[in-house]
């Protein structure tokens, strides 16, 4: 063994009672786990005093958008300083694989305001495979800071088949899809997820998606869909992708599970209710969520949906014309659009947190509400003339949740954590780089929602199942060495939406494949991650 670490208190990630044990490590696994007084100490040439430490498998963030912050920053602070050693990227049915030039291009400007426009990254790769590789042999073949999972985002597939029309799918169109599907899945990617309030993939229909969840399924992967509404209807748009993917045989993860907007407050309880009932069924879910009250996305992503048909370039030229930006305004303002879950929009809730032109950063920080009121206008003035002037790069903080639902969503046995954790812009929502110290500081520690074992389990053991791992998320002999160690008593978010981009307290090291990648508080600059690929 080339490391022991010793007297540390082992949450195995079981969900079951902690223990003290020394572990051992050799070759980047786990070799030999030795509870307190059952025999011969394991030995090392480094052995790292654990007293007063909790061990823990690494944390899997279910739910991430660091699909090119892997490949532009080596230290990765955000995530690695959190304690995940796993990230599941190509969330939200965009990203930037399986493409062509043409959808290479648009899909760039359409989600520039969550990775940047991605100025700065040679974009060497057209196929999932392609970019798995790349992920594998980036910084010079050394690798990336942690490891990643990719799911295969349906609405750039239908981009890829069919460009940006809100229409049905022809046979041919379809057939398409279905084989990008299947290739994406044979190169490694371990799902398949949707954006169904983003264009253009929220213009599938049902019968669509069951067609491509249906091949999802034939290789053992999962759904994870954004679905049709967060707001109204959100408890009718969890129950249509239930029985979607029952239909098509497909397991299911239910992205960003939560219940937002005035009409949800203290709905969780249904939510819950419905799917314990297909659970009871025999159907196969889980969701992720994050441990925080408001939403983060685009501006433009609150736009009705047939503003966004015919891409990026054509929602400008609406909102540049008075008559088509005045019916997207009645859409917004009265009629409830589906980019804004058919709740109509509230000016006050939605917060500036990153601009992609400098020009316009003095937006950051303030609701478009208190930036109009400055101006002496209407908000949709303001809101326009952002869009237009950064060129549909701003990002938002939507503060339109409930503690009571995230509370007990995140209590529900098949939850897992995901820090839905944008990156880009000057006020980042502080979940990027806080949602796991924060389960385990504040949800576990001070509120006793959940004990230190089950949230543990809930970021561990729970995610790799529905990633089908067979050697990560418990620590347990054979098993990967993808470890954190932190201190029960501190453990603490350190960002804040004030100071989002402040790295956590009381997580002192990090390793994967038992390398160190933080140690004693500071990042190593050890590029341990890896592409993890779909296990046949």
């Amino acid at each position: 063994m080339h490391l022991v670490i010793r007297d540390a208190r082992v949450i195995d990630g079981t969900g079951g009672a902690s223990f003290r044990a020394d572990v051992g490590i050799r070759g980047g696994r786990i070799a030999e786990i030795r509870e307190e007084g059952t025999g011969h100490r394991p030995t090392a040439p480094r052995v790292l005093d654990a007293d007063g430490l909790a061990l823990a498998p690494g944390f899997i963030d279910m739910h991430a958008h660091s699909d090119l912050a892997l490949l532009r920053d080596p230290d990765h602070s955000a995530k690695a300083a959190q304690g995940v050693t796993l990230e599941v990227l190509g969330q939200d049915g965009l990203s930037y694989a399986p493409v062509d030039d043409d959808t290479l291009a648009a899909v760039r400007k359409a989600i520039t305001g969550w990775n940047g426009d991605g100025s700065d990254i040679d974009f060497d790769w057209r196929s999932v495979g392609g970019y798995l590789d790349r992920l594998d042999r980036n910084f010079g073949g050394q690798g990336i800071a942690v490891n990643a999972a990719y799911l295969i985002p349906q609405g750039t597939v239908r981009m890829y088949a069919m460009g940006w029309e809100d229409r049905p799918a022809t046979d041919a169109e379809l057939t398409r899809m279905k084989q990008l599907v299947a290739e994406g899945m044979e190169q490694g990617a371990v799902g398949m997820s949707s954006g169904l309030t983003y264009t253009p993939g929220m213009y599938a229909n049902d019968s669509e998606l069951a067609e491509l969840c249906r091949v999802v399924a034939a290789y053992d992967g999962y759904y994870c869909p954004h679905h049709r509404s967060y707001g109204a209807g959100a408890l009718q748009a969890y129950e249509e992708m239930v029985k979607l993917t029952r239909e098509a045989g497909c397991a299911l993860h239910l992205a960003h599970a939560t219940m937002n907007f005035g009409v949800n407050k203290g709905k969780a309880p249904d939510l819950l209710a419905l799917l314990d009932r297909a659970l009871d069924a025999g159907a196969d879910i889980s969701l992720d969520t994050y441990p925080y009250t408001p939403g983060c996305t685009t501006l433009v992503a609150m736009l009705p949906s047939w503003a966004g048909e015919g891409g990026p370039d054509a929602v400008l030229a609406r909102l540049r014309d008075d008559a088509t930006a005045e019916r997207i305004r009645h859409h917004l303002e009265v009629v409830g659009s589906d980019g804004c879950h058919g709740v109509p929009i509230e000016w006050d809730t939605i917060e500036i947190s990153g601009v992609s032109d400098p020009a316009v950063a003095g937006y950051v920080g303030r609701t478009v509400q208190q930036s109009a009121d400055e101006r002496g206008e209407a908000p949709w003035v303001t809101a326009r003339r952002l869009l237009i002037e950064d060129r549909l790069g701003s990002t938002i903080l939507q503060h339109v949740g409930h503690e009571e639902n995230v509370v007990q969503i995140m209590r529900h046995r098949v939850h897992t954590g995901g820090s839905d954790g944008i990156l880009q812009g000057d006020k980042p929502h502080p979940r990027a780089y806080g949602t796991f110290p924060q389960y385990l500081g504040r949800y576990a520690r001070e509120l006793a929602i959940l004990s230190l074992e089950e949230a543990v389990a809930h970021l561990t053991s729970r995610p790799a199942a529905r990633l089908r791992l067979p050697d990560r998320g418990l620590v347990r002999e054979g098993y990967r060495a993808d470890l954190v160690l932190f201190d029960p008593l501190t453990v603490a978010a350190g960002s804040t939406f004030d100071e989002p981009r402040t790295l956590p307290v009381g997580i002192p090291h990090v390793l994967i494949d038992g390398r160190f990648v933080v140690e004693d508080g500071a990042r190593t600059g050890v590029l341990a991650g890896r592409a993890v690929r779909r296990t046949p």
